[in-house]
């Protein structure tokens, strides 16, 4: 296959930027020169007096919303409704606009409209007052403007890129001002070109406006061919975002909580934020299928299939999947599919999908990139830092690295394990000692600084806990041997054997000293274990949160011990006295559940979750699924799609 060099994605890529073109912040008042310009108009200058005597009290009450102090200044002359009074050559309206001040925009536009003076005048960056209006988001201030001059939304800056105002506020996300201005009432839809349309789409996507940008393509379909200033497509920008679902892996339980104390309309707008986002992609991807030549499209200026497989973006991809298979057997210009894309940078959902291929796995699994390395090699590979540090510690990273390498090792062949390489994965590191090696030897020699950071982070941890479970062991085997009350001297029983309290003391107690000794042992068991790289798989993790489980329960019942120690002594006093020592002994467990619970949390999440990579679901998400999934529209589509899914059998 002809393989040419693709242009590396442009930063369009990154977060969305805001244009040169829109400036909102409010600038400095323009202090004039000692000695101006000659050729300054007269009537421009603004001297050092009127500087003081008007301008500055005119700027502050524009930012201060104060009408009364304006007008004593309008009343001695109305050019300074229309001055320039900024370096940036912004008037009081401009001012007024940016700081949100309605009832002053009101006013002002009110005097400036019965002495005939426009709203239309720009700044030295050839915005309106309105352009800052729409950037700033507030509608009610937009209405108040456009009542006096219903052109205002169509005027452009006179920058390089000639922004609207509908333009600006989408770029800067005003969701409430982008659906007021974008009404043919409002917005005049005859002076947009198929380029500003463009413009507007790829922008409200990168805004995550997404009910914007389902509304520009349902209008006018054609844009989803079409091309913006930076050659990119409405998918290229689609597949460039990051998924919508962020990973809540690394989330501990107090953010899963919180995460679930949300009200039930924020979970709908997200969901409804999801859904209008794979409606676009399902609208778009439709019309390039039926009309273009799909390699040009996708692969120009970038391959945006595997840019979005680098950026997890999961849900773009299924869309496409599903609409038109034959996808899954493009390679990018170093032969990997996006399932290699997936393995390299550790996104589990992407490579689950292998799975519902069926037996065309095996083929795609049989790919190797131009350095010789097949899809094992890449999952042996550490992967990017941030990929990485999704799991917090070492040993659950290395954890999570084994369990890779083991899912990937039952998709492809056995021989494939035992083959060589020819070259490090790695583009930028030339290290020639990864010449010819195994999937095996690759992942030892790449993880050997993980597992040693994971065996010094073990052994801490260990170590410190071992030592609290020690102290905590010592108080209690002495608590045992110095009971409450005392003894009776004849027969040696404890005097206070038949009160309830000295039962719970005794039982509590003696639970605690046996949890305190089992953990001991299962962090001694620790220390000693040999740190093997498969010991990060299993055993290691399940003895940490087997002696940290085990940790707090004797700090619990220690504490409950010694909640009843005080019962007992004060058992003939009132009872208001050792009433508050429960509350007090509850704090030490308080504090180290909320300290440990991430540390087991994550341990719960790696052990379990994460197995889900060995042991891939049942439940179908592709063309094989009973249940369509929520962007199949009609029964006309699904045919069209089986159509499309029986190229690949």
């Amino acid at each position: 296959m002809l393989k040419t060099p693709q242009p590396t994605p442009p930063d369009s890529l990154k977060q969305a930027h805001v244009s040169n073109d829109i400036i909102v912040s409010i600038p400095p008042i323009s202090i004039p020169s000692d000695d101006p310009p000659q050729s300054q108009k007269e009537e421009e200058k603004l001297t050092k007096q009127d500087l003081l005597k008007y301008v500055v009290p005119l700027y502050q009450a524009a930012l201060d919303g104060d009408w009364d102090k304006a007008e004593i200044v309008f009343k001695v002359d109305n050019k300074w409704m229309t001055a320039k009074i900024t370096k940036h050559g912004d008037t009081i309206l401009h001012i007024a606009a940016a700081a949100m001040h309605l009832d002053f925009v009101k006013k002002l536009a009110s005097r400036m409209h019965k002495n005939n003076v426009p709203l239309d005048s720009k700044n030295v960056h050839g915005n309106t007052a309105f352009c800052n209006a729409a950037s700033s988001g507030n509608v009610e201030i937009a209405q108040v403007m456009v009542g006096f001059d219903k052109e205002l939304p169509n005027i452009r800056s006179s920058g390089a890129k000639k922004l609207t105002p509908l333009h600006m506020a989408i770029l800067l996300g005003k969701r409430d001002m982008v659906n007021y201005l974008n009404n043919d009432s409002v917005t005049d839809p005859k002076k947009l070109t198929d380029e500003d349309r463009i413009e507007l789409l790829t922008s409200a996507i990168e805004a995550g406006l997404y009910d914007i940008a389902l509304d520009f393509i349902q209008k006018y379909p054609c844009l989803a061919l079409q091309r913006n200033s930076k050659d990119e497509t409405v998918l290229h920008t689609l597949a460039a975002q990051r998924p919508l679902k962020n990973s809540t892996h690394k989330q501990n339980i107090w953010g899963k909580l919180l995460r679930r104390c949300k009200n039930t309309r924020n979970k709908e707008n997200e969901q409804d934020l999801k859904n209008n986002a794979l409606e676009v992609t399902r609208k778009a991807w439709q019309k390039v299928v039926e009309k273009e030549d799909i390699s040009e499209h996708i692969n120009t200026p970038w391959r945006l299939l595997f840019v979005a497989a680098k950026r997890g973006n999961v849900d773009f991809l299924r869309t496409l999947i599903y609409i038109y298979p034959d996808i899954i057997w493009k390679v990018d210009e170093k032969g990997r599919s996006i399932f290699h894309i997936a393995v390299q940078y550790r996104h589990e959902e992407i490579f689950k999908l292998i799975h519902e291929f069926g037996t065309i796995k095996d083929l795609i699994a049989t790919y190797m990139d131009d350095h010789g390395n097949n899809m094992l090699h890449l999952a042996a590979k550490l992967p990017p830092p941030d990929r990485l540090n999704c799991i917090s510690g070492a040993a659950l990273q290395m954890q999570r690295e084994l369990l890779w390498f083991e899912a990937v090792r039952k998709v492809v062949q056995p021989q494939y394990a035992l083959a060589n390489n020819h070259d490090d994965i790695t583009y930028e590191d030339d290290d020639i000692s990864d010449f010819g090696m195994t999937p095996q030897a690759l992942f030892t020699k790449q993880h050997e600084d993980l597992r040693s950071r994971g065996e010094a982070w073990m052994k801490k941890t260990a170590e410190s806990c071992t030592l609290v479970a020690t102290l905590i062991t010592t108080v209690i085997f002495t608590a045992a041997f110095t009971l409450p009350g005392g003894n009776d001297q004849n027969n040696g029983s404890p005097i206070l054997l038949n009160q309830v309290c000295f039962k719970i003391f005794a039982i509590f107690n003696a639970v605690a000293l046996f949890a305190s000794s089992t953990s001991i042992f299962i962090f001694l068991s620790i220390l000693t274990s040999r740190y093997a790289e498969k010991d990060f798989l299993v055993a290691l993790p399940r003895k940490l949160m087997a002696g940290l489980t085990s940790l707090f329960f004797s700090i619990v019942f220690m504490m409950a011990a010694f909640t009843a120690t005080f019962f007992i002594t004060f058992l003939r006093n009132p009872i208001w006295i050792p009433a508050p020592i429960p509350v007090l002994a509850a704090i030490p467990v308080v504090l180290f559940l909320y300290q440990q619970s991430s540390l087991l949390w994550d341990i719960y999440s790696s052990k379990n979750k994460s197995w889900t990579l060995i042991q891939p679901s049942d439940k179908r998400t592709l063309f094989w699924s009973s249940k369509s999934p929520k962007i199949m529209s009609n029964k006309e589509e699904k045919t069209s799609y089986r159509r499309l899914h029986n190229k690949l059998e």
